[in-house]
């Protein structure tokens, strides 16, 4: 049996790692703050990311107009049917949650942390949006509370950053991962499989980049094509290669082999709003490809780290 697991997972999972830190079942509430984006703003580019939603990647982070209270209190009504005596963490996850005043972040993080149960606090995240002033009070608050700062990479290929438009270099997201472990903050990476034109190879690579780096979690997504984004304008226009459920279920599982099995599996599929969701159509069975990774690594024997190299 792989080593971090309660169940059947060949892989370590969020909730593997939740569970024996603190002794319970910890559930993740998605919160909307109304934060805006460098790269929508024009401080480092327009129109976001090409794949980026009306929602800036927070479908299911909340309504902006209603206070964090609210958006968190309607959230736990419903996992508290099924997990009593649960407790939280507040996902600050709609668009760049650190891109705002200091005084605005103070105001919404300390907040959260006075809210029944709430044991810690996600911070989705780029890694050009923190300031030296905003780094200082994370070390601050990460004495205080549970802390993983969720930093987006996606890849590390240059050529698909620019076409994805992330207007950030591999460099400032290297630095400021270090910068964030030197103040012993944990770090998630966001990465996406099938970006336009990337090779399996050039996937391979982002995570064998990773292994290089002090991080704690990972977050691993296909891409999904939105109604009214650019991505949707280049795919009407060019054509690329959407991987298949089983192309996806191979490199993803490539990936684990590779991945130093501490770091801890945030995600490792897509969960697109049907309503918004153009292709792949396959996304839409999220348990369904779960439950396909489980069953194929099963047929391979394989797991999280058997090729991790120190």
């Amino acid at each position: 049996m792989f080593k971090y697991t309660l169940d059947n997972k060949r892989y370590n999972t969020l909730n593997y790692y939740l569970k024996t830190k603190f002794n319970s079942k910890v559930c993740k509430i998605s919160l909307n703050a109304g934060f805006t984006c460098p790269n929508i703003d024009g401080t480092k580019g327009f129109g976001g990311c090409i794949y980026c939603s009306k929602t800036g990647s927070g479908e299911f982070g909340g309504d902006k107009e209603k206070p964090l209270k609210e958006q968190f209190e309607d959230v736990k009504k419903v996992i508290d049917r099924k997990w009593p005596n649960s407790k939280y963490i507040a996902y600050f996850q709609a668009r760049t949650n650190t891109y705002a005043p200091l005084e605005v972040l103070k105001e919404k993080y300390e907040e959260v942390l006075q809210f029944d149960n709430v044991i810690g606090i996600f911070i989705a995240t780029r890694c050009d949006a923190i300031s030296p002033e905003v780094l200082d009070y994370l070390e601050d608050l990460n004495k205080r509370t549970f802390l993983v700062i969720e930093l987006g990479l996606q890849t590390i290929h240059d050529k698909t950053s620019k076409l994805i438009n992330r207007c950030h270099t591999l460099k400032e997201f290297d630095d400021m991962v270090k910068n964030l472990r030197e103040r012993n903050i944990n770090v998630s990476v966001h990465i996406i499989n099938g970006l336009p034109y990337e090779t399996k190879e050039m996937m391979l690579d982002t995570v064998r980049h990773l292994n290089t780096l002090d991080i704690q979690g990972i977050k691993i997504h296909m891409l999904n094509i939105i109604k009214d984004t650019p991505l949707e304008k280049l795919y009407k226009k060019e054509k690329f290669h959407l991987l298949t459920k089983e192309e996806y279920i191979d490199i993803t599982i490539n990936q684990l082999e590779l991945l130093d099995p501490k770091i801890v599996i945030h995600r490792i599929t897509s969960d697109p709003d049907p309503k918004e969701l153009l292709g792949p159509d396959w996304l839409i069975k999220k348990f369904g490809v779960l439950n396909d990774i489980d069953k194929e690594m099963v047929r391979r024997d394989t797991y999280q780290g058997k090729y991790f190299k120190t």
